[in-house]
């Protein structure tokens, strides 16, 4: 056996990882970042930051760098896919910023990713490795154990499982299985200059065009450099243990008649890589003696409330709160860690759920009185978003609601 060092093991190197490895040594612990890539970095586009995820951003000392390459949006922008109409807004300016205490913005994944990683490497408490391909965890009397696929053991005081939506790690505490919405993503990122000559298009926006079944959005990043679109769409031929289903070619024939500026953002979207969309069932429990789960591994959720990397960033926070109140008693962190963490992560999921099933509408009674809602909202309601923004896991306090 492998001697048992003076350190947490996180499993994963993706945004909720090393997230938590700046929790850890914001409480003076040490960690090691497992990491099943070649190297760090991430897949994917853009993602859009809430003031709640901003709020621990800054927290953590990266928010300054991050707001450097991120682009602040005007307003969140709901339109029909094939009459262009605008159906409702949410006014991100001042009086949003005034009270949530921190701006909405959009960036590049990757640009996100980098900032963490690069306070990690600036850390002396914080110690990452790449090519870690971990199948298994376990708990002895020397310590927490993260088995490799080659059979080599990494032993620590304590474990986070951050491995994902097909996280390793939460095998150990459910046998539960991800669950296909039967929803595809197809994504792309193109130079500004492409559509910027385009006099209906409002760059200062995040725009998601709904209709039946399907969604595109569409928002500005890298300093406003970039365009990122991402076309969602619900297959009628969906096959489990298939990738014979949402096709660029099904994905066509559902966006058939669509709006214009819909149509042009299609003609630019990536159609080698489709992403199925898949989330969990909330489960009741994330911790056992000196482990635990965070971000997806314990909540992954469907995209629709654009908080997968905030309620990650939430975690980390907390865990924070937590480590620094009980030091290495992590039995006792964890079980408080879960206990603020597992309600709030939950009602974002089912949320998540919900709010898919209503701008994904295909009923014309359905479609109708959510347009008639959205229509008769204004832009400086915040009322529905209140519970989300309004929670706050910042410096010194564990929540902080204006």
């Amino acid at each position: 056996m492998t001697k048992t060092e003076d350190k947490m093991i996180i499993v994963g190197g993706g945004i909720g990882g090393l997230a938590a490895a700046l929790a850890a040594a914001e409480a003076g612990q040490k960690t090691t970042v497992l990491e099943q890539a070649p190297e760090f970095g991430e897949i994917g586009a853009g993602i859009q930051m809430g003031p709640n995820a901003m709020a621990v951003l800054d927290r953590f000392g990266v928010g300054k760098e991050i707001e450097k390459i991120a682009v602040f949006p005007k307003r969140l922008v709901l339109k029909d896919t094939f009459t262009g109409e605008e159906l409702s807004a949410l006014d991100l300016g001042e009086e949003f910023k005034e009270k949530y205490g921190f701006p909405y913005i959009v960036l590049h994944r990757s640009d996100l990713h980098f900032a963490l990683l690069d306070a990690c490497e600036k850390s002396p408490l914080v110690n990452l490795i790449t090519d870690q391909h971990i199948e298994k965890i376990e708990e002895t009397t020397d310590g927490v154990v993260a088995i490799k696929a080659s059979g080599e053991k990494v032993v620590g005081k304590a474990l986070i499982g951050a491995d994902g939506l097909w996280s390793k790690t939460r095998a150990y505490f459910s046998d539960d299985k991800a669950i296909c919405a039967e929803y595809v993503a197809y994504r792309g990122t193109i130079p500004i200059s492409e559509i910027s000559d385009d006099a209906n298009m409002d760059m200062d926006d995040v725009i998601m065009w709904i209709g039946p079944n399907h969604h595109v959005v569409q928002y500005p990043v890298r300093r406003g450099e970039l365009y990122n679109q991402v076309v969602v769409f619900k297959s009628l031929n969906y096959k489990e243990d298939s990738d014979d289903w949402g096709t660029p070619e099904e994905m066509d024939q559902v966006f058939e008649g669509a709006h214009p500026l819909v149509e042009k953002a299609l003609s630019f979207i990536e159609r080698q890589i489709r992403w199925p969309m898949y989330d969990r069932e909330p489960i009741d429990n994330w911790t056992k003696g000196n482990i635990c789960l965070l971000g997806d591994a314990a909540h992954p959720m469907l995209q629709y409330l654009a908080q997968g990397g905030g309620q990650a960033l939430e975690d980390a926070s907390y865990l924070a709160d937590v480590l620094k109140k009980h030091g290495k008693n992590y039995e006792a962190a964890f079980k408080a860690f879960q206990e603020e963490r597992i309600p709030r992560t939950a009602r974002v999921q089912r949320n998540a759920r919900v709010w898919g099933e209503i701008i994904h509408a295909e009923d014309p009674t359905s479609i109708l009185l959510r347009d008639t809602i959205f229509k008769q909202r204004d832009a400086k309601d915040f009322s529905q978003v209140d519970w989300i923004y309004g929670q706050k896991y910042g410096q010194g306090s564990k929540k902080i609601t204006k």
